[in-house]
């Protein structure tokens, strides 16, 4: 019994002298919606990541709803989260999460969108202006430089509404014979939404529409459905942005002249990198700053890449964002 005793003390003392093993982080991560195809590879991606580094990850989406999505930054905060990140559904309003999850002592990184009036640790972000730029460019290329324009716009309150949008008018500016026409935005960046738009700017115009620049795949998609009710695709400049499946089908099909691709992938990843590095408090690098209107936060940029029809193959399908299959259908040849 005594020899046992001994043991027993000796193994417990040894397990004491053991280093303490690393809790895996818990990261939060919320999306604003699932509703655009590519919100599934953004969970994807960064969950992988995530996984990959040890790191555990608990997800929510908020059907584009504000209310939702206060009761899911609560929900995530309950479960004992060490960073959450978040894609506001409403950047201007999304202060009142990170002020929660500091109270819980929880770092906050905006993802994809800008939280704004909040002291937040980091922003993960696509150059949203250069996509309205890119978008404004080939719009004025294919109407050689005039004609009437019709702007669809995200969601109000969303910063990356508003930087595509700041984007596209920085270069139509230059043009005095591009007149828009219709400049509106839509809640939740609804497809019908923007379908009805373009319905009735094109109603109201006579059909005398020359581009459809639309802030989203999603939105794109709608109008290039409007336009097929008065027989117009291809003859009127469509214009979406994050290379949606269906948008690049419609590019393929001609219904569709330009699509942005936003680099998901890198996105994804390096928002779940940064989120685990804060959690650790561990340094991390950042590309740019950007005031929110409460200070200056650390931003990391990914990559945006123009799309049209001759440069699908190389774009979207050889990098493997989507495949051939899936782009061309199963007979296409390889």
């Amino acid at each position: 019994m005594r020899i046992f005793s001994k043991l027993s003390f000796l193994i417990a003392l040894f397990a004491l002298a053991l280093p303490a093993q690393a809790k895996a982080p818990k990261i939060g991560f919320i999306l604003s919606t699932m509703q655009e195809e590519r919100y599934q590879r953004d969970k994807r991606v960064f969950a992988e990541t995530a996984e990959k580094m040890g790191a555990k990850v608990v997800f929510a989406s908020c059907n584009n709803n504000e209310q939702t999505q206060a009761a899911e930054v609560e929900n995530l905060l309950s479960q004992g989260v060490d960073a959450l990140v978040i894609q506001p559904v409403n950047g201007e309003t999304a202060s009142a999460f990170v002020k929660a999850a500091q109270s819980d002592g929880v770092p906050v990184i905006a993802y994809d969108r800008l939280i704004r009036n909040a002291k937040i640790d980091a922003y993960i972000t696509e150059d949203s202006f250069r996509v309205g730029q890119l978008q404004a460019e080939a719009a004025v290329k294919f109407t050689k430089s005039r004609g009437n324009y019709v702007i669809l716009m995200g969601q109000a309150g969303h910063s990356v509404a508003e930087a595509r949008t700041s984007g596209i008018l920085s270069v139509l500016k230059k043009y005095p014979e591009i007149k828009i026409v219709v400049k509106q935005y839509h809640p939740g960046w609804s497809p019908n939404l923007a379908m009805q738009t373009v319905e009735n700017a094109l109603t109201q115009n006579k059909n005398n529409i020359q581009a459809v620049i639309a802030n989203n795949s999603g939105m794109a998609h709608g109008a290039i459905q409007a336009l097929e009710e008065q027989k117009l695709t291809g003859k009127v400049f469509v214009a979406g942005a994050d290379a949606d499946l269906a948008a690049i089908r419609d590019i393929v099909a001609g219904k569709q002249q330009f699509e942005v691709q936003i680099s998901i992938n890198d996105m994804a990843k390096r928002a779940a990198e940064v989120a685990i590095a804060i959690a650790a408090k561990q340094e991390w690098k950042a590309d740019s700053i950007v005031a929110n209107g409460k200070g200056d936060v650390k931003t990391v940029n990914t990559p945006v890449f123009a799309v049209e029809k001759t440069s699908v193959e190389e774009r979207i399908v050889k990098t493997g964002f989507h495949s051939r299959d899936a782009v061309f259908g199963k007979t296409a040849k390889r």
